[in-house]
């Protein structure tokens, strides 16, 4: 099975401003894959250019082995925008059913009622986007992006206006997609989010990649945190030190109550990556 999104040697100049310097990315199929980086590192070029908006000025982007912004890649990537603005006037159904007719899908009212009741608006059907709450807004998005069943999905901050059982109902929908084989590039400052759900992340800074992998591989060790009848105190070492520092503090006569492996957020892993640069 192609891959979902394949980028090989990936450049976008605007004028004497370089937004993208030569990016080798790609999201397998299944695969969720956080973007991540500050303003300006190109994140939006890179999403642009996937979804045939922009065209590279050197090296190519392939959405499931088609060149992106090719008609086949087209039918092949569901896009959700971090600023997008759906007609208020329009019902849940009704604006599935425009979303429908764009993108040539014959799912119809069976496929609009399964996306509804994914996304948990099964309940909002006739309800007029204007008077959805913002969250319930963003949720209507994923929803129209999965119409057509789409094998990409490009998703822009997708849990940024949702409360905490909101995030958690995307996590789960994510979770699903995967399961069936949809792969998911997902560009998102909730940093918690991403380490939660994404099987890789992709660090960006200036146009260029300078970290990727899954979260756990990212993380750094941080030492051994270890309690006893004297308190607790954080020895260096990793994993692989801990029976031998129990051994030590058993045989110093120490009771041990407790074993922590301390190792570094994705938080911190992604400042150290990207400096002080600003998201």
């Amino acid at each position: 099975m192609s891959a979902g999104l394949t980028t090989r040697g990936l450049e976008k100049r605007y004028g004497s401003t370089t937004a993208l310097a030569g990016v080798d990315v790609e999201v397998a199929a299944g695969e969720l894959v956080g973007l991540l980086g500050p303003n300006g590192a190109g994140k939006s070029t890179l999403v642009k250019i996937a979804c045939g908006l922009v065209r590279p000025t050197r090296g190519y982007a392939e959405i499931c082995g088609a060149r992106a912004g090719s008609v086949a890649a087209r039918r092949s990537v569901g896009y959700l925008a971090e600023l997008f603005r759906f007609p208020g006037w329009y019902s849940a159904d009704e604006l599935l059913a425009l979303h429908q007719r764009l993108a040539g899908s014959t799912g119809g009212s069976g496929e609009r009622s399964e996306l509804l009741e994914l996304v948990g608006l099964a309940e909002a059907r006739n309800r007029r986007v204007e008077e959805m709450s913002k969250g319930m807004q963003q949720r209507l998005g994923i929803a129209q992006a999965l119409v057509g069943s789409p094998p990409l999905l490009l998703l822009d901050e997708p849990t940024s206006a949702l409360d905490p059982v909101g995030r958690r109902t995307v996590r789960l929908l994510l979770e699903e997609l995967r399961e069936r084989g949809t792969s998911v590039l997902l560009n998102s400052h909730l940093l918690s989010e991403i380490e939660l759900v994404c099987d890789r992340v992709v660090i960006l800074l200036r146009g260029s990649v300078i970290s990727e992998g899954s979260p756990a591989e990212l993380s750094r060790a941080r030492g051994v945190e270890i309690e006893t009848d004297e308190g607790s105190r954080v020895y260096d070492g990793t994993r692989e030190d801990v029976p031998r520092l129990v051994a030590e503090l058993v045989t110093a006569g120490r009771k041990v109550y407790g074993v922590r492996i301390l190792t570094s957020t994705l938080e911190e892993t992604y400042l150290e990556a990207v400096g002080g640069e600003s998201s």
